[in-house]
């Protein structure tokens, strides 16, 4: 009996980063479901027209996406894998567009700010905020246009049957995005295997905001030797000048270390939800 394929959500058009994650978690066979907003990509996983969603958590330049912190906590889906995909950023054009015939650029304003030395190299180009990176190839594409560009990833020119004039024109090259795959609650798994590099876990927590507390929060995993690997304050709604703390360490909820970090903390804390607890990506 075939399979049905999995349908996963992300936010933007097709072609986009988010896209090009969807696949390593789920395969070419999955099926790509585009959102114009991140919050419409969990509210598909709620309403069950999706079986899974990818978002994008963190970038090495750009930071944190502090909206998807804030949906994890409101809609509380599962992490159950992560992966980090390289950002490669390219000129795309329509076929018979030379360089010399582009005047605006257009692209998110995240992957222009990405490319602010081509920007600086070339001053007759004006840049162009747009809503998506591959969105900007899609309208550009459909509209016709002939003195503009669009800045996205080599998936969206083939999507969309553009032509990419220069490839790789990011400032830095040690440019990475991080994504999470979201399962429903109800997602049936196997026992969890070995996993090659190792598993992470990723929680989020509040403790009364008085000295030192935070610091004896932490302690639970420093004096068990188990690795912090990011921690993230978001405000808490409601409470100003209070905030939730979102970290991830390395180790799985099952190890007797991490059982002993997690019951320590939860003597400190006033509010604290496993995330999720996955293989760790590349």
């Amino acid at each position: 009996m075939k399979k049905t394929p999995p349908r996963a959500a992300f936010q933007g058009e097709m072609g986009a980063f988010s896209q090009e994650a969807l696949r390593r978690f789920l395969g070419d066979g999955a099926v790509a479901v585009p959102c114009q907003r991140f919050e419409e990509v969990f509210l598909k996983l709620k309403n069950k027209q999706v079986s899974a969603a990818v978002i994008p958590i963190e970038n090495t330049l750009a930071g944190s996406v502090h909206e998807n912190y804030d949906h994890l906590v409101t809609y509380e889906f599962p992490i159950v894998a992560e992966t980090s995909v390289r950002i490669v950023h390219n000129l795309i054009v329509p076929p018979g567009v030379a360089f010399r015939d582009v005047r605006r650029v257009f692209s998110h304003p995240v992957a222009l700010n990405q490319c602010l030395q081509f920007f600086v190299k070339n001053p007759q180009v004006e840049k162009v905020p747009f809503y998506d990176t591959a969105g900007s190839v899609k309208t550009i594409l459909e509209e016709g246009l002939k003195d503009a560009a669009g800045i996205a990833s080599s998936i969206a020119a083939e999507i969309y049957g553009g032509k990419i004039l220069k490839r790789s024109i990011e400032d830095d090259r040690q440019n990475f995005t991080r994504f999470f795959l979201l399962r429903p609650q109800d997602w049936k798994t196997k026992s969890p295997l070995p996993a090659p590099k190792g598993w992470k876990t990723s929680l989020v927590f509040t403790v009364r905001n008085i000295p030192g507390t935070l610091f004896r929060a932490l302690s639970a995993f420093a004096l068990r030797d188990i690795n912090m690997a990011k921690i993230e304050s978001r405000p808490l709604r409601g409470k100003p000048w209070e905030y939730l703390f979102y970290l991830d360490f390395m180790g799985h909820i099952d190890d007797e270390r991490t059982r002993n970090a997690l019951g320590h903390l939860r003597e400190l804390a006033d509010f604290l939800r496993v995330l999720g607890c996955y293989p760790r990506g590349d």
